[in-house]
């Protein structure tokens, strides 16, 4: 009358050792020879006491957020000028885009000037149809 099972022979009533890794740790490492500095990129950057390096950091920071609203007085005229005024809001788009995107604001200042030259080419497209 065999049950099926491995233990209920006279031969499998012997059961096999199992032996087990032993259990991994990572964190902390214990060992001397594990040397490893986690995290390091995350790290904060070091804080840097000379009052004029950060006046001229601070000063930096105060132009690029200039940049940045001209960036996007540019996306407000280039918008803009799809709806009123193509032709005087258009040109005036592609400019301060142009300008926004000499001084760094490059995804902002694109959309600028591709806006202000789609509305104006597009108002002397559609212009003879509206008359």
């Amino acid at each position: 009358m065999n049950s099926g099972q491995k233990g209920s022979g006279p031969k499998g009533s012997r059961r096999k050792k199992i032996t087990l890794r032993p259990r991994r740790v990572d964190y902390p490492r214990k060992a001397p020879e594990h040397r490893e500095e986690y995290a390091a990129e995350v790290s904060p950057l070091p804080v840097r006491s000379n009052p004029s390096t950060g006046s001229a950091v601070r000063s930096a920071d105060r132009e690029g957020e200039a940049y940045k609203t001209v960036g996007y007085v540019g996306l407000v005229l280039g918008i803009a000028s799809l709806f009123i005024w193509p032709v005087i809001l258009g040109p005036s788009a592609a400019v301060v885009g142009y300008y926004a995107y000499n001084k760094g604001r490059k995804t902002a200042g694109a959309w600028a000037i591709g806006l202000g030259i789609v509305a104006t080419l597009s108002y002397f497209v559609m212009i003879p149809f509206a008359r």
